[in-house]
């Protein structure tokens, strides 16, 4: 069993940035793939970035250039650094982890860009 809990949403000003945490608990998180997503208001939720055990990364076009994913398997901690933020990054994110047929999420976190 893990259990993930986000932090460092909040609200900023178009074009700044905010560096988001997932905080894991349980089994070895080195292990696990790891990602973020994001649900805007009205919106399906959608992909942000993935980042597998083995080190790939993979970015949703929108965000690539201006997002960071990293993990710390140290402190079993996924990260998310977002800089340059627009209005429309606007979102719940949400933090994934996956291992075969365990899929864990946190609970979100509030992220508005808005002047």
């Amino acid at each position: 069993q893990v259990q993930l809990v986000e932090s460092g949403g909040g609200l900023v000003q178009p074009g700044g940035s905010l560096r988001l945490s997932c905080a894991a608990s349980g089994s070895i998180f080195s292990m696990y793939a790891v990602g973020w997503y994001r649900r805007a208001p009205g919106k399906a939720r959608e992909l942000v970035a993935t980042l597998s055990s083995g080190g790939s990364i993979n970015y949703a076009a929108s965000v690539k250039g201006r997002f960071t994913i990293s993990r710390d398997n140290a402190k079993k901690t996924l990260y998310l650094q977002m800089n340059s933020l627009k209005p429309e990054d606007t979102a719940v994110y949400y933090c994934n982890a996956k291992y075969f047929q365990y899929d864990y999420w946190g609970q979100g976190t509030q992220v508005t860009v808005s002047s």
